[in-house]
């Protein structure tokens, strides 16, 4: 069993993630946030020092909802790459095993073919809203690559679709589109209004089956191609929106804004070859996984 190093290891995948290495038989070692920032070199290198790990998973990351990100894109763009450069170079130093880079579906282009193969990544520029967050991970995809090539550092890159589940973050300011949408639905006295036409397409992947997925590519894959971890189904926020009505059983009317953004049309993953190489398939279909999402909020946060 591998000492493994969890940057973001208290994150909302983070948190799932520790759970599993360990039921794993894994050591884990979770660095503090307010103690070591992963942007500073030094501090890098102090972790790195103190930990001594085989094997590193680098899922720290500044992420959020639309909004967020167009509000900051210098901070998503310099923090994530920052952080990126930083503990991938620190593992080249220290000699790791292995290292496990957890990339985003907003690495991909705004214009892909769907379903989507890793191959379509470098084929377009991403998404305008979070193009600095998605371009980003793909530089670090990029390092993972060329590490391997010129350091011979076993590096690995996985591309999780949009995460959702219990420990989500659920603040209205920041939160992804189902914890937000939850949380609006539970709370709401009257109707709710909800960005775009609800025509766009989104790939929902639930926490743990995430986590499941990297424990697996973390033991299993050792190769420079990056692979796509979610699903292969596609859902419509309309679609998406009628099932957490349901869950949280709101009364009042949905209400559309289609003056709103709404981000990339549409997103679907091609998910062969993380079956393939390391035999990960979902488990947690989106109605289940909407239905324990809001049980987790209900009982957390109401």
């Amino acid at each position: 069993m591998a000492k493994i190093l969890v940057t973001g290891g208290n994150g909302f995948l983070g948190k799932h993630l520790v759970s599993r290495l360990r039921e794993n038989g894994h050591e884990t070692y979770v660095p503090s946030h307010s103690w070591f920032d992963l942007r500073d070199s030094h501090r890098v290198e102090a972790l790195y020092e103190e930990v001594k790990p085989s094997v590193v998973i680098h899922a720290a990351a500044l992420c959020g909802g639309i909004q967020v990100c167009s509000d900051n894109p210098g901070s998503f763009l310099y923090d994530n790459l920052k952080m990126g450069l930083e503990v991938m170079e620190g593992a080249r130093i220290h000699k790791v095993k292995k290292f496990v880079l957890i990339s985003s579906v907003c690495a991909y282009p705004l214009q892909v073919s769907l379903p989507a193969k890793e191959e379509e990544l470098w084929r377009g520029y991403p998404e305008e809203t979070n193009a600095p967050y998605g371009l980003a991970k793909r530089v670090l995809i990029s390092q993972a690559q060329a590490y391997r090539k010129q350091y011979g550092l076993n590096a690995i890159s996985l591309i999780p679709a949009n995460m959702y589940g219990p420990g989500d973050k659920f603040e209205l300011a920041t939160a992804h589109v189902i914890p937000s949408l939850i949380r609006r639905f539970v709370e709401a006295k009257g109707d709710v209004m909800v960005w775009g036409s609800g025509s766009v397409s989104r790939e929902f992947l639930y926490v743990e089956d995430c986590a499941d997925a990297i424990v697996k590519a973390t033991e299993l894959y050792d190769k420079p191609e990056p692979v796509n971890i979610g699903t292969g189904k596609e859902t419509t926020i309309k679609e998406l929106v009628e099932e957490i009505v349901k869950a949280t059983d709101f009364k009042g009317n949905v209400v559309w804004d289609s003056t709103k953004p709404e981000g990339q049309p549409r997103r679907l993953f091609d998910v062969s070859r993380a079956e393939k190489e390391f035999g990960f398939k979902a488990n947690v279909g989106l109605k289940d996984g909407i239905k324990r999402t809001v049980a987790w909020f209900l009982k957390n946060n109401v």
